[in-house]
């Protein structure tokens, strides 16, 4: 079976759009454990993916949840999600979530739930104020 030129680059395309925005190759960083959220779950960053615009700066976290076998059942054991900070307001929106099945990025994904992806403003000891403190510091 002969695929026609145009969807052939149509594929091709869509291939490169989801490359470039799922880096597959994203070394996973931890979060000091001081910004680790209290419980079963870790955060981690890619510097890889960081990327700057004047005062905005957007990156890749990775939040991968530890399950016991436990009820209840989680609906998703880690989730990546884009995130855009603004370090002259010190402030934040998530741009977009893919959750998986399996721990570190693996298994099964979905795009996950954004509420209404607005600033929200950044928030002492959490996940959010470590990737702040790493991302708005002077390169």
């Amino acid at each position: 079976m002969r695929i026609p030129q145009a969807r052939l680059t149509q594929l091709l395309l869509l291939a490169a759009l989801l490359l470039a925005h799922h880096p597959a190759s994203a070394e996973w960083i931890a979060l000091e454990k001081r910004h680790q959220p209290q419980g079963k779950q870790t955060v981690y960053f890619s510097p890889d993916t960081i990327v700057r615009e004047g005062n905005w700066v957007t990156i890749w976290q990775l939040t991968d949840t530890t399950w016991m076998g436990e009820p209840p059942t989680p609906r998703f054991l880690s989730a990546k999600t884009h995130k855009q900070f603004d370090c002259a307001r010190w402030s934040f929106r998530i741009l977009r979530v893919v959750e998986f099945s399996r721990q570190m990025a693996t298994g099964k994904s979905t795009n996950g739930y954004i509420e209404n992806g607005s600033w929200q403003r950044i928030s002492p000891q959490t996940p959010d104020q470590g990737l702040a403190e790493i991302l708005c510091r002077k390169p």
